[in-house]
C-alpha cells in the first residue's frame, strides 16, 4: 500500500514541476516547437522575462535541438534554433524594437562585424511593426533557409545566413547581454 502512494506522489511532483517550467508570468510557454513544413522539432532550453526600468517588457524563450547551458556552443552551432517572445508591455513601437536590435548587437559585435551585418540588419528591421501586449514574435533559424520572422504566426520574411542569427542570439546570450537574468533564464541556469 505504501509503494503506490510513493509512486503517486512522485508522479504528482513530476507533473507539477513540468507545469511550472512551462509558465512564465502567467503565460504558457510550450515545451517544444516545430517548424512548418519540416520534421524539425526543438525543445525549450529556458525562458525568462526582459525587464527594463522595473517594467516587464517581454518573455524570451530559447529553443534548441537539445538543452544546453553552454552559450559558446549555441553561438557556434549551425543547427536549427528559435527565440519565442511574448510581449508583456502595452505597446512597443517599431522604432523601439529596431533600436533594441541595434543596441544589443552593438554591445556584442565589433564595428567591422556591425558593418558587415548592416544589409541583413536593415532587411530584418524592415520586417517589424509596432507590437502590443499579447503579441508573439518568433525568430527561427532554419539551416539552408536562414532567419525566419513571424509575428502572431504570420510569416514576415527571411534573412539568409547562419551568421546573422548567431549574431542576433548574442543580444540575449552573448558576452554583453541585454539582461544577465534573462541570459541565465534562457540558458536554463537560473
Amino acid at each position: 500500500m505504501r509503494r503506490p502512494a510513493i509512486i503517486l506522489l512522485f508522479c504528482l511532483f513530476i507533473s507539477s514541476t513540468a507545469a511550472m517550467a512551462k509558465e512564465v508570468d502567467g503565460v504558457d510557454i510550450p515545451d517544444t516547437l516545430a517548424f512548418a513544413n519540416s520534421d524539425i522539432s526543438l525543445v525549450l532550453n529556458g525562458a525568462g522575462i526582459r525587464e527594463k526600468f522595473f517594467l516587464d517588457i517581454y518573455i524570451g524563450a530559447l529553443y534548441l535541438p537539445a538543452k544546453t547551458a553552454d552559450a559558446s556552443a549555441i553561438l557556434g552551432d549551425t543547427g536549427p534554433a528559435s527565440v519565442l517572445m511574448h510581449i508583456l508591455y502595452g505597446e512597443l513601437s517599431k522604432q523601439k524594437i529596431t533600436d533594441g536590435w541595434v543596441d544589443g548587437l552593438e554591445a556584442n559585435l565589433s564595428d567591422a562585424e556591425m558593418t558587415a551585418l548592416k544589409p541583413q540588419l536593415e532587411k530584418f528591421n524592415s520586417l517589424f511593426q509596432t507590437l502590443h501586449k499579447g503579441d508573439k514574435l518568433r525568430i527561427d533559424y532554419i539551416p539552408d533557409t536562414g532567419t525566419e520572422v513571424r509575428i502572431n504566426s504570420e510569416w514576415r520574411g527571411v534573412i539568409e545566413g547562419n551568421n546573422f542569427y548567431r549574431s542576433l542570439l548574442k543580444i540575449w546570450i552573448g558576452s554583453n547581454p541585454i539582461s544577465s537574468s534573462l541570459k541565465q533564464a534562457m540558458l536554463g541556469t537560473n
